[in-house]
C-alpha cells in the first residue's frame, strides 16, 4: 500500500478536473435541492454513487464486464440530465423522492464507474485492489468537496440575495441540465459515427 497516497491523489485529481467536468455536474446536480442541515442525505447520497461506480470499476477493470466507451460517454450526461430533471419536476422532498434519488443515484454510479475504468486501467500494474481502494477514496474525497462547495454556494445565494429554495433549485438545476443536454447530444452524434 505504499502507492496509496499516489492513488488517493489521481481520484481526487480526477473527480476535481475541470476537463471532466461532467462528473463535478453530477455532484452539484445531487446537492440541487439540498441545504447544509441536509448533509447527512448528501453524505448517504455521494457514498451510493461511490458504492456504484466502485462496483463497476472494479468490474471492469478486472475485465468481467465489457466497456463501450462511446456507450458510456453518452450516457454519463443522461445520467446528470436525469437528475437535474427530477430535481427540477420534485414539487417536495418526502422519504420517496430520496428514496428514488438515492436508487437513481446508486444506479448513475453504476454508469459513472465504467466512465473511470479506461482511465484507471491504464495506470494500474500488476497490483490492482490496493490502487481500486486508494482511488475510490479519492474519489470520494474529491465529491465531498464538491458537495462542500455547492452548499457554501447555496447557502451564500439562499442569504445574501434571499433567493428562495426552490428558485435556487430551477436556476441551478437547469443550468445543469442545459449544459448536460448539449453533452449528450454531441456524444450521440459521436455513438452513431
Amino acid at each position: 500500500m505504499q502507492d496509496f497516497p499516489l492513488y488517493f491523489q489521481l481520484g481526487i485529481t480526477h473527480i476535481l478536473d475541470w476537463q471532466g467536468y461532467d462528473h463535478i455536474l453530477f455532484v452539484m446536480a445531487l446537492c440541487g435541492v439540498y441545504g447544509w442541515q441536509d448533509w447527512r442525505k448528501l453524505l448517504i447520497l455521494v457514498t451510493a454513487f461511490t458504492v456504484g461506480h466502485s462496483l463497476t470499476l472494479a468490474l471492469s477493470v478486472f475485465n468481467l464486464i465489457p466497456v463501450s466507451v462511446s456507450l458510456i460517454e453518452f450516457l454519463i450526461p443522461v445520467t446528470i440530465v436525469i437528475t437535474s430533471l427530477v430535481n427540477i419536476l420534485r414539487k417536495n422532498q418526502n422519504k420517496s423522492s430520496w428514496l428514488l434519488t438515492y436508487l437513481l443515484t446508486l444506479l448513475f454510479g453504476l454508469i459513472h464507474g465504467m466512465g473511470f475504468s479506461n482511465y484507471l486501467k491504464s495506470l494500474l500494474g500488476s497490483q490492482v485492489a490496493g490502487p481500486l481502494l486508494a482511488f475510490n477514496v479519492g474519489l470520494e474525497v474529491g465529491q465531498l468537496a464538491i458537495v462542500f462547495i455547492t452548499l457554501t454556494l447555496s447557502f451564500l445565494v439562499l442569504n445574501g440575495f434571499r433567493a428562495s429554495r426552490r428558485e435556487w433549485n430551477l436556476f441551478l438545476s437547469s443550468a445543469i441540465f442545459g449544459i448536460a443536454l448539449t453533452m449528450s447530444l454531441e456524444r450521440l452524434g459521436a455513438l452513431f459515427s
